[in-house]
């Protein structure tokens, strides 16, 4: 199993940055994938960013140039830098991790969320 925890959310000023933190503990070697998600009107989290175990990245389009996430290994954590925030970046925002559970299926764990607000 995979447990997530986020931080580093806040209020900031249209044009500021934040960095938000997600630390992995359980069954480290054993995730795929991570991901950060924000919840839309509807209620439906959309995908904003993912990084492979191999490194590779993928960021939704709308902050795509404003957005950078980064892992580090040895601190079992996933970063998500923002930078250039627009008010409608505010949201929650939930970490995601798909890993391999011991029965060889892919399972999806999520943190708690942080809320990052960002003032006009």
């Amino acid at each position: 199993q995979v447990h997530l925890v986020e931080s580093g959310g806040g209020l900031v000023q249209a044009g500021g940055s934040l960095r938000l933190s997600c630390l992995a503990s359980g069954s480290i070697s054993s995730i795929n994938a991570m991901s950060w998600y924000r919840p839309t009107p509807e209620k439906r989290r959309d995908f904003v960013a993912g990084i492979t175990s191999n490194g590779s990245t993928n960021y939704a389009d709308s902050v795509k140039g404003r957005f950078t996430i980064s892992r580090d290994n040895a601190k079992n954590t996933v970063y998500l830098q923002m930078n250039s925030l627009k008010p409608e970046d505010t949201a929650g925002y939930y970490c995601n991790a798909i890993y391999t559970d011991n029965k060889g299926v892919n399972v999806g764990s999520w943190g708690q969320g942080t809320q990052v607000t960002v003032s006009s």
